[in-house]
């Protein structure tokens, strides 16, 4: 029995803000003393560092929730399903529903309980949780729901991923601008072909990695220092993505039998373009070959970093066309890959 994606739906907020929008920002470093150069070249090296020119805030009025709730509802129309059939709801998040203007996060009732009243699903067998597993939570869903469909548990499953970052981030850390929100969702099912999930990988590194992505107090000591926002160590990051993804990639795609020149893309979590490419390099250097032109598409140019939003959006993106020189046909294999706090990594090897 194979499982697959029957249905896939994104939400892209509508505003977006530019590089340009951050010049009058002050930057400052972690011990509080400000940067020795403007914020014209910070923002340079960000975007040649990055790849990121644009981002997306959701609007004032919407949480996580309401932004994985308009998603579910596209996927769940693209499925063209009933949604008192789904089993489960899985809803992927880091920072629950923090509001505009805040920085308390919410959580209760879970997000995935709020989707489920706003579907009004009146189904109480319909089992609603959130998964906290970093940027590659929207993966571990997909993995999670594949093991009940498989032990019998469930017939139909709604993942989700979304996120309001923007809501957590210190303005006068440069870090900030890496971040966006976003929300995409999917529904899983068994498949009667030969499309579905082939194999996958999953781990958790938690001795030092376990620190590289935390809440910490503003870089500005005028500030409370109670207050946290999200912080990272990104050349740690960079390092150990470098080290241990591609041979994660490597190890699923060996289990699911398929050779390098069988996959036709790579949907990786869009957290900085020369670590994704180099990610890529590194894979494929695995089986001395060189990626192939377009094998890997990028939306973090105008989306920026929505952290477990950006897989789903991006597959969606790209079947809806809403990208350049991409398109995935019937029968092409895909491989799924994300990487983030916990350290967490994953992957799954796909047949659409």
């Amino acid at each position: 029995m194979n499982i697959k994606i029957s249905g896939i739906g994104s939400y892209i907020p509508e505003k977006s803000v530019s590089n340009t929008d951050f010049s009058d920002h002050v930057f400052l470093n972690e011990d509080g003393s400000p940067f020795g150069y403007p914020n014209e070249v910070v923002v340079n090296k960000f975007k040649n560092i990055t790849g990121i020119e644009n981002r997306r805030y959701a609007n004032d009025q919407y949480t996580s929730s309401d932004l994985g709730f308009f998603a579910a509802k596209k996927a769940i129309e693209n499925a063209k399903i009933d949604p008192e059939t789904i089993d489960y709801i899985i809803f992927a998040h880091n920072f629950g529903d923090v509001k505009h203007g805040t920085v308390q996060s919410d959580m209760l009732p879970s997000l995935a309980t709020r989707v489920k009243h706003k579907l009004q699903i009146q189904n109480p067998k319909c089992v609603a949780y959130d998964l906290l597993f970093g940027c590659p939570g929207w993966i571990e869903g997909v993995l999670q729901a594949n093991a009940f469909i498989k032990s019998g548990m469930a017939k139909r499953c709604l993942v989700i991923g979304g996120e309001t970052l923007s809501r957590v981030v210190d303005d006068h850390d440069r870090d900030s601008m890496i971040y966006s929100d976003g929300a995409g969702a999917s529904i899983i099912e068994a498949s009667d072909d030969e499309s579905g999930l082939l194999s996958y990988e999953s781990a958790t590194f938690a001795n030092d990695e376990a620190g590289y992505l935390f809440f910490g107090k503003s870089y500005n000591p005028d500030l409370d220092p109670e207050t946290k926002y999200i912080k990272m160590y990104g050349r740690k990051i960079y390092e150990f993505a470098l080290s241990n993804v591609p041979s994660a990639m490597k190890s699923c795609l060996d289990k699911s039998g398929l050779g390098i020149d069988d996959v036709k893309k790579i949907l990786i979590h869009q957290a900085n373009e020369k670590m994704d490419e180099a990610i890529v390099h590194r894979f494929y250097k695995l089986y001395e070959k060189t990626p192939p032109k377009d094998v890997m598409p990028m939306s973090i140019h105008d989306l920026g970093n929505s952290s477990v939003a950006t897989v789903p959006t991006l597959f969606d993106q790209v079947l809806q066309g809403k990208i350049e020189n991409q398109e995935i046909k019937k029968g092409d294999v895909l491989i799924f890959a994300s990487v983030g706090a916990g350290m967490n990594i994953n992957a799954f090897v796909y047949r659409y």
